[in-house]
């Protein structure tokens, strides 16, 4: 199944329109999001859905019915980060239509079921077939297959060389804006990334970064933000400021005036970053 990674654009020129929406590759396959899309699902629901009928499902094999596979898509800020699908068998696939009970559940499983039976009828005719042709198909074949296999390799090799170039920009990149905005930047980077595992609204995913970051900065410094802002804030009110001033006074700007904190913080920015294979936002 290794052969499946190959992510070669496809000619669709002797395509299905079926085929084409579902991304039908020259193996025969589809993919996770081609087929999500296909059924019409609700597009936020992808991660959690993947999750319960493929990676957790005990009726699936990983590298039988599907093979993961990471791809190249660019971010909200322009960047690129690299995110999951999954290659899927016509057999695995057809299951996975039954579950949508709509016109294109049917639609896709009425497609699978006509692709497995000519799968079938392949195998009997090669059957009847002299064990020469057999031998001569079989070897065409596996020459195919080590080519795709050889081509995957050069792609992983590839991925691996970017994955880190990203890691050392993360890493070493100056700072070359205003620190609060470059932290706020990245912040919604690894948020909007699908490599960030946490499953929930944009606002939900947002406010659980920030909350990690703050965690491991807690654990490189222990700082009590919280206990430092609530201080910070009383102080400014017993200096006269304004509600305004007061409300603007939060963990990020106590960091950012700490120049022992300012540091670390940055550190720990960077770190999430190369963590999560986010490309910065400079």
């Amino acid at each position: 199944m290794n052969e499946l990674f190959s992510q070669k654009e496809t000619d669709t020129s002797k395509l299905t329109p079926i085929e084409i929406a579902l991304g039908i590759d020259e193996n025969g396959m589809t993919t996770a999001r081609k087929l999500y899309g296909f059924l019409e699902l609700r597009k936020a629901d992808f991660a959690r859905w993947c999750k319960t009928n493929i990676t957790e499902n005990e009726f699936a094999t990983e590298n039988e019915d599907y093979v993961r596979f990471l791809f190249d898509a660019e971010t909200p800020t322009g960047g690129k980060i690299q995110r999951e699908d999954f290659k899927l068998t016509a057999h695995f696939a057809k299951k996975l239509s039954m579950t949508q009970k709509n016109q294109k559940g049917e639609d896709a499983r009425d497609y699978f079921t006509k692709v497995e039976d000519g799968a079938k009828e392949m195998v009997l005719r090669m059957q009847e077939m002299s064990p020469q042709l057999q031998f001569m198909i079989n070897m065409e074949m596996e020459q195919k297959r080590q080519k795709a296999e050889q081509e995957r390799q050069a792609e992983e090799l590839l991925k691996v060389q970017e994955n880190q170039k990203v890691i050392t920009q993360a890493l070493a990149k100056p700072v070359e804006m205003d620190f609060r905005t470059w932290v706020k930047n990245n912040i919604s980077a690894v948020a909007g990334s699908e490599n960030y595992p946490f499953i929930g609204s944009t606002k939900e995913r947002y406010q659980a970064v920030w909350n990690e970051s703050y965690e491991r900065l807690n654990q490189k410094r222990s700082c009590r933000l919280s206990q430092r802002v609530a201080r910070a804030r009383g102080d400014a009110a017993t200096a006269g400021a304004t509600k305004r001033q007061i409300e603007e006074i939060n963990k990020l700007s106590i960091i950012e005036g700490d120049k022992d904190l300012k540091p670390v913080y940055e550190s720990v920015i960077r770190e999430m970053l190369a963590v999560y294979n986010v490309c910065s936002s400079e």
